[in-house]
């Protein structure tokens, strides 16, 4: 037993053999996917399918974990910097590089034992969430703001961790048509997003919990949280109060495809 697996036996013992084995696809690969696939790789996840179609820019290098000014002098494109971060932890880990929108290869990523979404849209997470719904994949989405405030500024985020026949983004309120309406109308005039590089530490941190309590639950009484908010000013998490509401509630927007289409 290697170092890592003693320090992490308390995950139960098959876990090493889990993660060495489970396909986990990472959607986005800047602020919060580069924090992602490090502590993947420090894990023992072995089977990573990395899923960018950009270039690292000056702008990313504020926040994406392994980036280089060299790297974006150069245009490199982010899924081989993230390869390089991974495999320098771990260097016998299988990379899938997808270096083109995900939406071009479903075939490679419906086998995945878990997906992790760190996109900016909302159209991009309704897209992601209906495809994993559909072959019943997990599937763990992270977000960030910062707004202006009367007294300056305010950084939340939210963990959404969306399950087959659980409550989806649509029930918690945080996908609506308003907001994909509005979207669409603003669709290129939106501009780079405020980014730093702790909040996407943060949530990625707990997304990565999230994830490996779908995998080797460490306490029987742990429940997964469908949604986790993130008040970066008080540097504070909870759970969404909106699960009080829905608590009697079973998802209405995917009650049809609760068991999968395998050939959609």
């Amino acid at each position: 037993m290697n170092e890592r697996s003693i320090r992490q036996s308390f995950l139960g013992k098959e876990s090493n053999n889990i993660f060495s084995i489970s396909p986990i696809a990472i959607i986005g690969l800047c602020g919060g996917g580069s924090h992602i696939a490090q502590q993947l790789a420090h894990l023992g996840f072995e089977n990573l399918l990395l899923v960018d179609f950009d270039i690292v820019e000056p702008p990313n290098l504020n926040r994406m974990i392994g980036s280089t000014p060299f790297d974006a002098a150069n245009r490199e494109l982010k899924t081989d910097v993230i390869e390089r971060l991974v495999k320098s932890i771990n260097p016998n880990i299988k990379v899938t590089k997808i270096s083109c929108r995900w939406q071009e290869s479903g075939d490679l990523l419906r086998n995945c034992a878990a997906i992790m979404g760190c996109v900016d849209s909302f159209w991009e997470r309704n897209e992601l969430e209906s495809f994993c719904r559909r072959f019943l994949i997990p599937y763990i989405d992270i977000g960030m703001d910062v707004h202006e405030s009367k007294t300056g500024f305010s950084i939340s985020g939210q963990i959404i961790t969306s399950l087959p026949n659980s409550l989806c983004m649509k029930c918690l309120g945080y996908i609506t048509d308003k907001r994909l309406t509005e979207e669409i109308n603003n669709y290129g005039n939106v501009g780079g997003k405020p980014q730093v590089v702790w909040p996407n530490g943060t949530l990625a941190s707990i997304a990565v919990g999230q994830l490996i309590r779908l995998l080797t639950p460490w306490n029987s009484q742990i429940n997964i949280s469908p949604m986790i908010e993130y008040d970066g000013n008080r540097q504070v998490t909870m759970d969404s109060p909106k699960l009080a509401i829905f608590a009697k509630y079973s998802c209405a927007h995917y009650g049809n495809i609760s068991l999968g289409d395998p050939f959609w």
